[in-house]
């Protein structure tokens, strides 16, 4: 694959993006407890590509604002490594922003006004929050985690039952962005940015880390419990469950950027199987 193309997939983080929008689908199906003769696959279709579109729109707009902290931390990253230039990846966000927008607004208002929410918030992260530290996780967290109630607002309304899900995602991303902060240190503290790990080291963020997981951890069973989930769901969430412990453990044991990176790479795949529970939990 050509370097330019490759670095034009590689900005927008491709399984970041492909996982918000498998969220909001998961979101879709949640709500309608899997019974697939009420699915709108036009509604899901619009639906899907607004989460994967506004995701990497915000990937690239991270990348964008990052690009001096990321000539340290990340120098082959593709704007400091000079495969895509600043003004490319701004146009380049901006078109897949209003493509989202556009999509969600042929799905219904209140998914057009979420998107446009998700997409403030997200932006206002970028731009002016990144250097708070942990607010600025929870603005990442919120956008990862509205994809959820998006899915359900596809039907037209926001029901309660989603907000527990919305938490378990906003609480383990949480916890995920706490631990990229003990990997990004030494750019982040050149730039003054305020993460848990600058401000009180990196066995303190560990520990963080891991009660955030707990957290979320504990929270996990309430779904099966509730009768919104089945045996599937329990299963998979438990293996998950099982990872996020296991991951934060071993981080708290040695919180070197070395062992944090690991984390932060397992972490994904245990959230992705999280999804699965999501996902599978509503036919099984």
């Amino acid at each position: 694959m050509n370097r330019k193309l490759k670095a034009v997939l590689l900005i927008t983080r491709p399984i970041n993006s492909l996982m918000m929008g498998l969220a909001v689908i998961v979101g879709y199906f949640i709500a309608f407890q899997g019974i697939f003769d009420k699915v709108n696959i036009w509604h899901l279709m619009l639906g899907f590509l607004t989460g994967s579109l506004l995701t990497a729109s915000s990937m690239i707009l991270n990348d964008y604002f990052d690009r001096e902290i990321d000539a340290i931390n990340a120098p082959y990253r593709p704007i400091p490594s000079g495969l895509i230039s600043p003004k490319e990846a701004v146009a380049y966000a901006l078109l897949l922003s209003i493509l989202g927008i556009l999509f969600s607004s042929m799905i219904n208002i209140l998914c057009f006004i979420i998107a446009v929410i998700s997409f403030t918030v997200s932006s206002l992260y970028n731009a002016l929050f990144k250097r708070t530290g942990l607010l600025g996780n929870f603005m990442v967290s919120f956008c990862v985690a509205i994809p959820f109630i998006f899915g359900v607002a596809i039907i037209g309304k926001i029901e309660s039952f989603i907000l527990i899900f919305f938490l378990m995602v906003f609480l383990s991303n949480t916890a995920r962005e706490v631990i990229k902060g003990i990997v990004d240190i030494k750019g982040d503290s050149a730039k003054g940015i305020k993460t848990v790990a600058v401000r009180f080291g990196a066995k303190v963020a560990s520990k963080v880390a891991f009660a955030l997981f707990l957290l979320a951890v504990m929270l996990s069973p309430l779904p099966f419990i509730s009768g919104y989930m089945g045996y599937a769901y329990l299963a998979l969430v438990l293996v998950a469950d099982a990872g996020f412990i296991y991951s934060s453990v071993k981080l708290i044991k040695n919180p070197s950027k070395y062992e944090a990176l690991k984390a932060k790479r397992h972490i994904l795949l245990w959230m992705f199987l999280g999804l699965m529970a999501f996902l599978f939990g509503t036919f099984v």
